[in-house]
């Protein structure tokens, strides 16, 4: 096993299935076409538990739709959303032919099985423990994901879970980037997944009063950096990429959408579920994505911002990328997609690291919608309205994610 910390690494496949569509291609559409994937959940629980937040941002195409019904039956569908995604990642890097050990899976999840855990302990309660579904172990468990992508393709170098909360899938694609640079793979199959749209999350969100509680508005609940935003819209879902070594992707001919030129990582050591408000652990996790890429603070002109629509949130990650770029903050055009897609919370990373990808590759930065009133406390540069070209040349941007416990996670990304 050889090592080369500089090694480039580079995407040459997308997958997603998301509340804006089933595909990477799809959601693409959509996100550039300024549409909200928030809607009312039509799930019986909603009245019984009479909850004070009544919409989400569900899954667009539902798994049964695309997958066997044997795999639904055994699957969680947090593991369902990465399957597919992975599924699709594989297909349009062109099912690359590398050898089972110099693959390897790395899939994060906030959660995890959710929707297995609190079903099977149902079934407990009513029924008895002969109805506890015999697979309800493996279902639950947060590595549930990435143990399916990595069966489903033959993943042998190593199959790996970030659990990491709203970080997640970003920190996933950065352990991919350190798999491949130890020489311990040649191809990655990376990114996140979440189903947490049930009733104990949404209940416990809204307890904290993290929630947007628009449900006369659903599509207009996701409002980044407006007056009027008053918290986040919960999503599902995942994104998955193909990450390869440059070298060999240029030995198979591979299409390359853009290199993930680095991670950075730091911890707030704050609170448990509020930011740093001064930024200080998040500014560093840009910077060190920054300097780790080869990069200066001036080369990035665009962030995809964690930007979630929480009062607070929002504030501290402003007060970050002012930190961290000073007066280059405003030559940097930012956008906050969560506006559209809901947070998707363990998978949220890993769908706007694809996104950001789309928008080097396709020199487009979607714009951010519901986005009325601009906070004075936030002046930063953001798309709005249509859609924004990124110029020629060399370019390089940046896809910011932060969980709770204070994890932050820059992913950065460059043309090629």
């Amino acid at each position: 096993m050889t090592s080369n910390r500089d090694r480039r690494v580079v995407v040459t496949g997308l997958g997603a299935t998301t509340p804006l569509g089933g595909t990477a291609a799809e959601t693409w559409e959509a996100l550039l076409a300024g549409r909200s994937g928030a809607r009312p959940m039509d799930f019986d629980w909603v009245s019984k538990y009479e909850l004070p937040v009544t919409f989400a941002a569900t899954i667009a195409t539902k798994p049964e739709e695309v997958l066997a019904k044997v795999e639904t039956r055994r699957l969680d569908p947090s593991s369902q959303y990465a399957l597919i995604a992975a599924r699709e990642a594989w297909a349009d890097a062109g099912k690359p032919d590398v050898d089972p050990e110099r693959l390897g899976a790395a899939i994060g999840s906030g959660i995890g099985g959710v929707w297995t855990l609190l079903d099977q302990w149902d079934n407990l309660r009513e029924k008895g423990p002969r109805r506890v579904y015999p697979l309800a172990v493996p279902m639950l468990m947060p590595n549930g994901p990435a143990a399916a992508v990595s069966l489903d393709l033959g993943a042998r170098a190593g199959a790996h879970t970030t659990v990491s909360a709203c970080a997640s899938g970003a920190e996933s694609m950065g352990y991919a980037i350190d798999m491949i640079r130890t020489g311990r793979a040649d191809v990655v199959v990376a990114g996140g997944t979440e189903a947490a749209v049930h009733a104990l999350p949404i209940a416990g969100f809204a307890a904290m009063q993290a929630l947007s509680t628009r449900n006369d508005e659903p599509e207009k609940a996701s409002r980044p950096y407006d007056t009027g935003r008053d918290g986040f819209v919960l999503g599902e879902g995942a994104a998955v990429i193909v990450l390869e070594s440059e070298e060999h992707a240029r030995a198979r001919g591979a299409r390359i959408y853009a290199e993930l030129a680095s991670v950075g990582m730091s911890a707030d050591a704050h609170h448990i579920t509020a930011p740093e408000p001064n930024g200080s652990g998040a500014s560093r996790a840009m910077l060190y994505a920054v300097e780790r890429a080869g990069l200066s603070p001036t080369d990035i002109i665009h962030i995809n911002a964690h930007a979630t629509s929480t009062p607070v949130g929002d504030v501290a990650e402003y007060n970050a990328i002012k930190r961290a770029f000073g007066d280059h903050t405003e030559n940097m055009s930012v956008t906050a997609t969560k506006s559209m897609t809901g947070h998707l919370l363990g998978a949220a990373g890993a769908l706007e690291a694809v996104i950001t990808i789309q928008s080097i590759h396709n020199r487009l930065v979607p714009a951010t919608i519901n986005l009325d009133d601009q906070d004075p406390e936030i002046p930063l540069n953001v798309v709005t309205g249509e859609a924004q070209k990124l110029p020629d040349g060399d370019i390089a941007a940046l896809n910011n994610s932060f969980g709770f416990g204070g994890h932050n996670v820059a992913l950065a990304i460059r043309s090629i």
